[in-house]
C-alpha cells in the first residue's frame, strides 16, 4: 500500500500542491476513497469536507472541472447556466483520463497535464469548512486543503452546484 505514495499521479499531485504553496500532506487510506461517502468514513470526517472532483464536457468539448462538497448533487443546468453555456454533458472514463490524467475515483483537483482550455467551478457551500478534503490521484490517496487556498490553486470560480 505504501508504494501507491511513490505512484506517478500522487506525485503531479504533491508537487503541484508544493508549486501552489499548499503542504502536500498527502494521507494513504486503507478502503478505497472513490466516494464522498467512503472518504468520509476512512478520515472519519462530515461527508461535505469532501471536495470531490467532477469533470464534465462543454459544449465545445472542452473540460470543465467542478470541485462540489460531497454532500451535493451537481445540478448540471444550475452550474450550466452560471458558466453561461446551454449545458453540460457527462464525460466518460477515457476524457476524463485525457484531461485530468488521473483516473475515475482518485481524480484530482490540482496536478493535471495542463490547465490549459480547462473551466474549473467551485462549490460555495466547501467554505463553510476550516478544511476539505480531496482525492489526491489514486482512490486511496487524499489530501487536506483550505477550501480558500484550493480556490486560488485551481482559479476556481466559486458558484452554487444545486438551485
Amino acid at each position: 500500500m505504501a508504494d501507491l505514495l511513490a505512484r506517478a499521479s500522487v506525485q503531479r499531485v504533491h508537487a503541484a500542491l508544493s508549486e501552489a504553496g499548499i503542504p502536500p500532506r498527502i494521507t494513504l487510506l486503507d478502503l478505497s476513497a472513490s466516494t464522498a461517502v467512503q472518504a468520509s468514513a476512512g478520515l472519519g470526517i462530515s461527508v461535505g469536507q469532501i471536495a470531490s472532483s467532477l469533470i464534465f464536457r462543454l459544449p465545445d468539448d472542452s473540460p470543465v472541472l467542478v470541485i462540489t462538497s460531497g454532500a451535493h448533487r451537481v445540478d448540471e443546468e444550475h452550474v450550466a447556466r452560471q458558466l453561461g453555456v446551454t449545458h453540460l454533458g457527462r464525460a466518460d472514463a477515457d476524457y476524463v483520463k485525457q484531461w485530468s490524467g488521473f483516473s475515475i475515483g482518485g481524480v484530482a483537483p490540482l496536478g493535471w497535464p495542463s490547465s490549459e482550455g480547462v473551466t474549473t467551478a467551485m462549490d460555495e457551500s466547501l467554505f463553510a469548512y476550516d478544511e476539505v478534503w480531496a482525492a489526491a490521484g489514486h482512490p486511496h490517496t487524499v489530501f487536506p486543503v483550505a477550501p480558500e487556498a484550493l480556490q486560488r490553486a485551481t482559479r476556481a470560480r466559486v458558484l452554487s452546484v444545486r438551485p
